[in-house]
């Protein structure tokens, strides 16, 4: 079994190597956690942009050493000509081109808020230029393509070769690009040195800004120069979990961070710490099942919402919860909502700053457009809205999408601190379930609960089943069990990116960090 990295002074956890060195980079010349995370951010936007960019959103779970958790939802609205009348006679709202790419982006905002956070908990300030100059770099200069991004450029070329500029720059030669090809990105290189030195605000007010509304509005694109310039990120208090290993904290509405923390909090009322591989899968699964129903019923723009989420967390909705699972036999399939490609990245310093990141533009290059002039290709996270009326998505002007993003941290009863995570849309919440289980409730070394075969209930990428999937890794009789159990199985092949890419950091009581990476991404544990 391939060991966790263990360092006293940082530690980073990327799904990417070169997003990961980025981070490192700053801890070692004395950067906080939060400073490092921006740094990885901007690279693994120029990196992986398969699966996140600046035109894409982003969510921050900050555990300070002391104090209360901080949350930073960086993610954008509707934009305010974003109505049911710009998708007259559709259905639907599509999800590649430019009305697919109906949202502002919120993450270069997040990198804002996040470095003004930093500032407020008495850090000088950061140098917004150094913090960018590995992202400048491989912009300009070319970095070498993943084979995820190779994989989902052939796999998605039929569909997006002709979306307003993606082959001119995803698809060079007119095909895919290969796997360890150079690959650059001289127009997102010039937007890179812009914020760089005009700063990060000018992405919403200022030149930059212009240049991008002028690029929106020739594509036809539903989204404004006002719409940018209405748009800043919001710091708010997270959701909590009193769980009986510690307390645990996710992201508030509009995300699904109510599901991950209901997951672990009907979990725990399940035996999970003495339950072996197939009853594990089944109790997770079936409240997994009972979380989207509750998400469901619930989860919207949180200005719309009729409870308050935290309250959805109470004792007495988890015992409900709880005690509707059957730990013998599968329920029906819960609704499930679409998947999706994003990143998770975490940082912690040697002060005990920790940092739960995550990163999207949703599904595979987001709607497909690239914003003129900009190298921006912008995300499609308002798919998630639908077109019928009196819905809890229902479309509308200003009103912020459903997101499945949700970094999570937990601080934990006998003084660890951890912050996790994964991407994969619906799978997020499922994979972090497994992860704090097998880490925290069955003390499984901590590369093992992530390297180890895991499972995806609902769809994958342009899968419209809703079976369980299960890595192939699973024996026989496991997979043979959960099928008499009642579930609909199906396999993946063994490492399958369909089930996320997982990581996470641990602080121990003695200070030491302990990270792990997915085998299943390009990614890596770095300390020093």
């Amino acid at each position: 079994m391939i060991q966790s990295n263990i360092a006293p002074n940082g530690m980073a956890v990327t799904p990417h190597h070169l997003a990961s060195e980025s981070a490192l980079a700053v801890l070692r010349k004395g950067g906080n956690a939060i400073e490092a995370m921006v740094a990885a951010a901007a690279t693994i936007a120029v990196v992986y942009p398969h699966m996140n960019g600046l035109g894409g959103d982003s969510f921050w779970l900050i555990v300070p050493p002391e104090g209360e958790p901080i949350t930073i939802d960086a993610s954008g609205a509707a934009g305010s000509l974003a109505n049911h009348e710009f998708y007259q006679g559709m259905d639907r709202i599509p999800y590649r081109g430019p009305k697919a790419a109906l949202t502002v982006a919120g993450t270069v905002s997040g990198w804002q808020e996040a470095l003004t956070v930093s500032e407020t908990l008495g850090y000088a300030p950061a140098s917004v230029a150094e913090l960018l100059d590995d992202a400048i770099h491989y912009a300009a200069s070319g970095m070498p393509v993943s084979g995820s991004q190779s994989a989902a450029s052939a796999a998605k070329q039929q569909e997006l070769q002709n979306q307003p500029g993606f082959a001119d720059i995803y698809l060079p030669g007119g095909q895919a690009p290969d796997a360890g090809s150079r690959f650059t990105q001289p127009a997102l290189a010039d937007t890179l040195k812009t914020l760089a030195s005009e700063g990060l605000d000018s992405f919403y007010r200022g030149a930059l800004a212009r240049r991008i509304a002028r690029g929106m509005e020739s594509l036809g694109m539903p989204v404004t120069l006002n719409d940018l310039q209405a748009h800043h990120a919001k710091q708010k208090a997270p959701l909590y979990l009193n769980h009986s290993a510690g307390t645990l904290y996710n992201l508030a509405p509009p995300t699904q961070g109510l599901v991950s923390l209901a997951i672990n909090g009907i979990t725990d009322r399940l035996g999970l710490p003495e339950a072996g591989e197939v009853d594990t899968i089944h109790r997770i699964v079936e409240a997994t099942r009972q979380a989207f129903t509750l998400r469901d019923h619930w989860l919207t723009d949180p200005r719309e919402m009729q409870t308050e989420a935290q309250d959805l967390l109470s004792a007495e909705m988890l015992d409900s919860l709880a005690s509707a699972i059957d730990l013998q036999h599968a329920a029906a399939d819960a609704g499930q909502r679409d998947p999706g490609d994003t990143v998770w990245m975490g940082v912690i310093d040697k002060d005990g700053m920790a940092v739960s990141f995550i990163q999207s533009i949703y599904h595979e290059f987001g709607s497909g457009v690239v914003i003129p002039d900009t190298g921006i290709l912008w995300q499609n996270r308002g798919a998630a809205f639908t077109l019928q009326k009196d819905h809890l998505l229902t479309l509308a002007p200003g009103k912020q999408p459903f997101h499945t993003l949700n970094p999570a941290a937990a601080r934990l009863k006998d003084g660890r601190v951890m912050v996790y995570g994964s991407m994969g849309g619906d799978g997020q919440p499922q994979t972090q379930a497994t992860l704090f289980t097998r880490y925290v409730l069955q003390n499984q070394p901590l590369q093992q609960t992530i390297t180890a075969p895991r499972w995806l209930l609902g769809r994958t990428w342009g899968d419209s089943s809703e079976s369980l999937k299960l890595e192939s890794r699973f024996s026989h009789d496991t997979v043979d069990a959960l099928k008499k159990m009642g579930h609909d199985v199906e396999l993946l092949s063994d490492f399958s990116e369909a089930t996320g890419h997982a990581g996470a950091i641990v602080r121990h009581v003695n200070g030491m960090l302990e990270g792990a990476s997915d085998p299943r991404s390009n990614g890596s544990a770095a300390g020093f």
